[in-house]
């Protein structure tokens, strides 16, 4: 915003000129920050207090020219229904203004309606018009009171890939709103992402992550996740030679994990060789959230058995230098497990040197094992019974 403010109209990092100016919030941070926050019992900061600037009221061309795209949408002609709604599409995605135009104009209903729409184009053009009108914070209210979520994941599950793309992104934006993490995950959205995942284009699987990111920062979703099988896929993107979607993928196991269902699907996957690898070879965010795993399986009810492998996998060196070098969380993450993994090697040292005195006091008891017995000679060939009997002819 400064820098806008100061007159600057290229991108401070590639010095390119900006085709707008338009400002969007990082909905991802906010998530990351969210669930931080909720993992170490910290309350989350307040959103500023201070009011917004005004909107500027739409003119009256801007709202006849909206009025008139409203209308063709309500038209029994097809074709008429998709060019309106592929206008509002882009008057959507131009600016804020639009965005909060269009939807005090009655946009939302109308273009609900259109979500069922057999014409996949029109179908298309409605959900994403719908996503670029949710990036408002003002009209995810509107989207949401207007009953939108079944519609949406209806387009989700049949619509083309471009419609259920977008469909994973508008309910990844208004996710954003905790109350509606709630509400998003209980109708039926959250198996609907995990196919898309499984299934989708690259783009389709990036918006399906970031949804499903979203919906599990809310404890009650995450076994409805773990219940559609997201373990194993997330587990197949974590091993993928590629690193396709790797940032998302360690970003939902960090979360998945911090629950019962979730941990006992991931310690039958048998992760613990790629975890160490990425401790030792993973981004700073990909380091942390693998020590975060870990720190989970290693205190659960296999904890011995994931320690063991950890150990077996040349853990500890990693773990030392992400102690010393690692961001805060992954200093933290890595200090606790060590301290696991250090008591774990002491008490496997203490029994060995508890089985290495006890077979000394057996050696002691017994110094000469006892003579072994001669086995009696037996013949090389016995006398056949059957030559006891007649034979038969």
């Amino acid at each position: 915003e400064k820098w806008l403010a100061s007159g600057h109209h290229t991108c401070p990092t590639t010095q390119q000129r900006m085709a707008n100016t338009t400002l969007t919030a990082n909905y991802v941070l906010r998530s990351l920050i969210s669930q931080w926050c909720e993992t170490n019992g910290i309350e989350a900061p307040k959103r500023s207090s201070q009011p917004n600037k005004p909107m500027p009221a739409c003119s009256s061309s801007e709202r006849a020219n909206i009025d008139a795209l409203l209308s063709k949408l309500c038209s029994p002609d097809p074709e008429e229904q998709r060019s309106a709604a592929a206008e509002l599409r882009l008057l959507a995605k131009r600016n804020a203004h639009n965005r909060l135009c269009i939807a005090e104009a009655g946009a939302i209903p109308l273009l609900l309606s259109l979500l069922s729409s057999s014409d996949l184009r029109t179908q298309e053009h409605a959900v994403t018009a719908l996503l670029n009108l949710s990036i408002h914070e003002d009209n995810k209210a509107s989207i949401m009171s207007s009953g939108a979520v079944p519609s949406v994941v209806h387009v989700l599950k049949n619509g083309s890939m471009e419609a259920r793309e977008n469909a994973a992104a508008t309910l990844f934006s208004l996710s954003v709103v905790d109350e509606y993490k709630v509400m998003i995950g209980g109708t039926g959205a959250i198996p609907a992402l995990v196919v898309l995942l499984s299934e989708g284009s690259q783009r389709g699987k990036k918006d399906a992550a970031a949804a499903l990111f979203n919906l599990c920062i809310y404890q009650g979703n995450k076994g409805r996740a773990i219940r559609a099988g997201l373990v194993p896929l997330i587990m197949g993107l974590v091993t993928n030679p590629t690193g396709a979607l790797m940032d998302e993928a360690m970003a939902i196991l960090s979360i998945l994990s911090s629950h019962q269902e979730g941990k006992a699907a991931i310690g039958a996957a048998e992760p613990v060789p790629a975890l160490v690898e990425l401790l030792g070879s993973g981004s700073p965010r990909n380091r942390e959230n693998a020590a975060a795993v870990m720190l989970h399986l290693c205190s659960g009810e296999q904890q011995l058995v994931h320690l063991a492998r950890a150990h077996e996998c040349g853990i500890m060196v990693p773990l030392r230098e992400l102690a010393l070098n690692g961001t805060e969380r992954g200093k933290r993450k890595a200090v606790q497990l060590l301290e696991r993994m250090s008591r774990f090697v002491v008490q496997q040292q203490e029994e060995q040197e508890s089985n290495s005195r006890l077979q000394a006091t057996v050696a002691q008891v017994f110094p000469q094992a006892p003579e072994q017995v001669q086995e009696r000679e037996i013949p090389d060939q016995l006398e056949s019974p059957a030559s006891q009997y007649p034979t038969l002819l």
